[in-house]
């Protein structure tokens, strides 16, 4: 007799070593990647950083890189090298706190879905408040146009 899937599994791939979770390996690394990237930069008191947030990170399947997508408050430039100046001591405490064999060199860029966001808000803002146009209670009156003349023209 053959082995058969009970209905609710769901397979995940032949590669898959994530016991059946649904989710693969990578997705749990990005996840913890993240929290071990933002709890070791609010250690690090650098004015550049500004209110830095790791917003997500995305590790290949092969781990040959990780991209750490970061907003701030700060000016790209100044966030992106001190980024790169930390980057050793980031990777060390992700060597520390992760059992991994081999740590994926990281990449930072910067988040521009944060500020896309932040610009669509402040844009549906500007188009007024509902005190500014007419309410949903009062009727709004149109007036009729016709393109048959009217009696004074017929004159």
């Amino acid at each position: 007799m053959g082995r058969r899937a009970s209905r609710g599994s769901r397979s995940a791939g032949p590669r898959s070593k994530g016991g059946g979770r649904g989710f693969q390996r990578t997705d749990r690394l990005n996840e913890l990647l993240v929290r071990i990237l933002a709890e070791e930069l609010e250690r690090i008191d650098d004015d550049r950083l500004g209110f830095a947030t790791v917003t997500g990170v995305e590790t290949d399947q092969d781990l040959s890189i990780a991209r750490a997508w970061v907003a701030s408050d700060a000016p790209d430039g100044e966030l992106l090298e001190a980024l790169e100046e930390y980057r050793p001591r980031l990777h060390r405490a992700i060597g520390e706190r992760a059992r991994l064999r081999r740590v994926p060199p990281l990449t930072f860029l910067v988040d521009e879905a944060v500020r896309s966001a932040d610009r669509i808000e402040e844009i549906l803002r500007g188009l007024g408040s509902p005190s500014d146009g007419p309410s949903a209670d009062e009727p709004t009156t149109v007036e009729p146009t016709t393109d048959e003349p009217t009696a004074d023209e017929e004159e």
